[in-house]
Parts: structure tokens; sequence; C-alpha cells
């Protein structure tokens, strides 16, 4: 067991504990997206009035275009070795990350909760407890193999992902047995905010793992081709979600009014009886223990990112790897505890405000690393709130904030519509906003300050100023 559970927490990976092949992100995300959050977010975009031939359209677009930015950063897992919002400090400083970081840990609990809430509903029919202890028996499981880490994580994908593909097909062909395809793709009447609403839901889907895609893919050897981790990365996640969301979209136009409130009955109720349905409950509980997982994790890995650029911590001990975890499944639960009852609707002003939060983080760190750093690093300094980092830079803090409301005009959400969105026609364009203001700017700002980066990727601290660090930094 001591091979198996991760050891490595927010410290860099060293060469010789690097493995596998790029592949491994096709299959991981692959299994992460082939689940029925990612079948609702597809029905979602039938739900709100996208007809179902042009839901799957712009569900496409927004799984490509999504898809891209967050295999770009996956890309930078192999080249650091380090978890993704770790390199945020390069931009925002050792300590000003912790302000995109508040956010990212939001998402976690917010993806945890809904995650659980669908999954809850599976466990409580396949044990005949419940809905709410199921919720909470999945999320005790859930915090079990996010404790063991990384090579659980990989093989949960690879197993969700063979286990999920099956089963989809199955599930596919008795949808097809209840509703003629020809007839579900019949309407083609279109409305341009409405197809920009499923283009925004999938690229929301997608742009919400920015933050931690990285922390999957930094244990691949540095020899690792950024350009086969990109299209690996890419190529899992784009099927699996566009696999699940078209699925997602034709079963509620099949299903009218008789999908919401009852997902994952109806999605059950396609494969019959008996056996096959106490299996579907199995096939959705472990579609989102993967997720659930990977949104775990990552919820873990920012928190301590955010923590440790305070207190000067480079390592974690076990006790308080549990104890991090352990506080992001409450949360969590609690969170999907409360919300049970309203799931849908929540659900979808959630990954909107989810894709207002990052872009803007994207976009910075996107263009910092790829065009102004041009991926050249001082991993020791992204550490030390005195390095060449410094703890806050406040350049990408306020393009970050310009980033963020450069998009509330354009913004429309159950709670909020901004004023810009009825010239538009109702179309929610705030995603663009959030990912060209900042690219622009960010560049504007930044092109020319570059003495903060090295001429080459630093990769450890030079002995004697280790010796001294050693001295001044507290234990993990």
């Amino acid at each position: 067991m001591a091979g198996v559970v991760e050891r490595r927490s927010i410290d860099v990976v060293p060469d010789a504990e690097r493995y596998g092949t790029a592949f491994s992100q096709f299959t991981l995300w692959l299994g992460a997206n082939l689940q029925i959050t990612a079948v609702v977010t597809g029905a979602l975009a039938v739900v709100f009035g996208v007809q179902a031939f042009w839901a799957i359209l712009g569900l496409l677009i927004g799984n490509l275009l999504g898809g891209a930015v967050m295999a770009l950063h996956s890309a930078q897992g192999p080249r650091l070795g380090l978890p993704q919002m770790i390199s945020s400090r390069a931009q925002f400083g050792v300590r000003g990350a912790a302000v995109p970081l508040a956010l990212v840990i939001v998402m976690y609990i917010g993806f945890f909760a809904s995650g659980s809430v669908l999954a809850g509903q599976a466990v409580g029919e396949l044990t005949h407890l419940g809905e709410t202890p199921g919720i909470v028996l999945f999320a005790l499981i859930t915090a079990v193999a996010a404790a063991v880490g990384y090579r659980v994580i990989h093989a949960l994908g690879r197993i969700a992902g063979l286990v999920c593909a099956a089963t989809f097909v199955y599930l596919g062909i008795r949808l097809l047995q209840r509703a003629e395809l020809t007839d579900l793709l019949a309407d083609r009447t279109f409305s341009f905010p409405l197809f920009l609403l499923a283009i925004s839901l999938a690229a929301s889907w997608q742009l919400a793992f920015g933050p931690y895609v990285a922390d999957y893919s930094r244990y691949l050897p540095r020899s690792t081709s950024a350009r086969a981790t990109f299209w690996w990365t890419l190529g899992g996640s784009a099927l699996g979600s566009q696999w699940s969301m078209t699925f997602g979209a034709l079963a509620a136009a099949a299903a009218g009014s008789g999908f919401v409130g009852n997902e994952v009955g109806y999605v059950v109720g396609l494969g019959g009886a008996g056996v096959v349905v106490s299996f579907l409950y199995f096939v959705i509980a472990l579609g989102k223990l993967t997720i659930n997982v990977l949104n775990t994790y990552g919820g873990f890995m920012s928190v301590v990112t955010g923590v440790s650029g305070f207190r000067g911590q480079r390592q974690l001990g076990p006790r308080a790897r549990a104890c991090y975890i352990a506080g992001i499944m409450v949360a969590g639960t609690a969170v999907a505890l409360l919300g049970k009852d309203s799931f849908l609707t929540s659900f979808k002003d959630f990954l909107l405000f989810l894709l207002t939060a990052f872009t803007p983080w994207s976009a910075i760190n996107l263009v910092d690393y790829y065009v102004i750093a041009k991926e050249r690093y001082d991993l020791p300094a992204l550490s030390d709130p005195h390095g060449r980092y410094g703890a806050w830079r406040w350049k990408a803090l306020t393009v970050y904030a310009v980033g963020l409301v450069a998009q509330f005009p354009f913004l429309a959400t159950h709670f909020y519509t901004g004023p810009l969105v009825d010239p538009l026609g109702g179309a929610d364009i705030s995603w663009l906003v959030g990912l060209a203001v900042p690219a622009v700017l960010y560049w504007l700002v930044t092109r020319r300050d570059t003495g903060h980066i090295p001429e080459r990727t630093i990769l450890t601290v030079p002995a004697a100023a280790a010796e001294q660090q050693e001295t001044a930094q507290p234990a993990g």
C-alpha cells in the first residue's frame, strides 16, 4: 500500500519518480467525462430551449474551444512537475495567487456537491438507504480515494472509461428504441442566443478543468511531448464530454418535462429492470466517483497552495493531507444536502458563474507561460515570497479584476443579467470577453516586464541557498 499512496502534494515531482505516457491523459479525461453530470449539462441546453440539433452542434463547438484551453494547461504538467495552481504564483505572486485560488476552491466544493447529489441518488437506490445517506456514503468513498492519490485516480479513469463507454452505447441504443433520431433532430428552428448558451455550457464545463488539469499530468516524464499531452488530453476530454452531452440533449428532447428533477431515474429507466437497473446505478456512481475524486484532490491541492504561500510550506505530511481532504469532503457534502432539491437550475447558474471566474485566470496563465515567459520558470522561487516572483504581483491581479468586471455587462444568469445582454438578443458572450480582454491586457502590461524571467527553467535551489531555506522554513 505504501507504494500506492501518494507522497507528493505541492512539491515538484522529481524526474526519478516520473512515469507513464501522454495516452494516460486520454483515458483519465475520457473516464472523467463519461458520467451523469455531463449528461445533465447537455440536457440543460435543451431544457432551456435549444433545439436538439443546434444544442448538439453548440455543445461540440464549446467542448472543442474550451477543451483546447484546458489542454494547453495540461501540457504544463510534464514540463513543470507541479500542480496547476502553483504555477499561478509566477503571474500573481506567491501570496497573490491566493486570490484566484479562493474562487477555485469554491469551484471544487460546488462540483463535489453537484456530483454528490446525482451520485447520492444512485447510491441511495443501489443500497436502498435513500438519497441523503447515499450522498454521505458516496462522499466518504470519494475522500478515501482522493487520500490515496494519483495512482488510484488514473486507475479509476481507466476503469470508468471502459465501463461507462460500454454502458453509454447500450443506453444510446435503448434511447433510440424509444424515440426516432430523425424526429429528435427534425426541428431546426435557430436562436442565436440559445445557441450561444449551448456553447457556453460546454465551454464552461471544459474551462473549469483548467485549474487542476496539470495536477494529473505532472508525473509524466519531462521529455513527454507537449503536443502529445495537449492532443491526448483534448481528445479524451472532448470525446467523453461530447458523448455524454449528446446523450443528455437527446434524452431531454425525448423525455420533455419527464427529465427535469428525475435525471438519474430517467437514465436508469432506459435500461429496463432487475439486475440491469442495479448495474446502471453502479455505473452512475462509478462515473461520478472518478470526477468527484478529481474535484476533491484538486480542492486539496488548491487549499494547500493558498495556505502554503503564507506559511512558506513546501511539503505536507500524511495527517495534514487527510485533514485537508476531510475539510473539502465535509464542505461539499453540506452544500449537496442543502441544494439537492433545486439542483438543475442552480447547476446551470453555477456553471456560468465558473466560466466568469476562470476565463480571466486561464487567459493570464496561458499568455504568461507560452508568450511572456516562454515556458521558463524558476520553480524554487515559486515558494519564496522574497524571490523573483515576490509576494504580490499587482499587474496580474489588476488585469484579473478587470477581466472579471469586463464580463458582467454580457453575463446572463438566473440571478443577474447584464445591460448588454438584451441588445445582443439575449446572447451571453461573457466568456469570450473574459478570455480576450485579460489576454490582450496582460500581454500589453507585461511584454516588457521580463526582468524576473530566468534564461532557462530552474528546477532546484543551489546547495548553499537550500541550506539557508531549510533552516528558515517550517517543516511540512
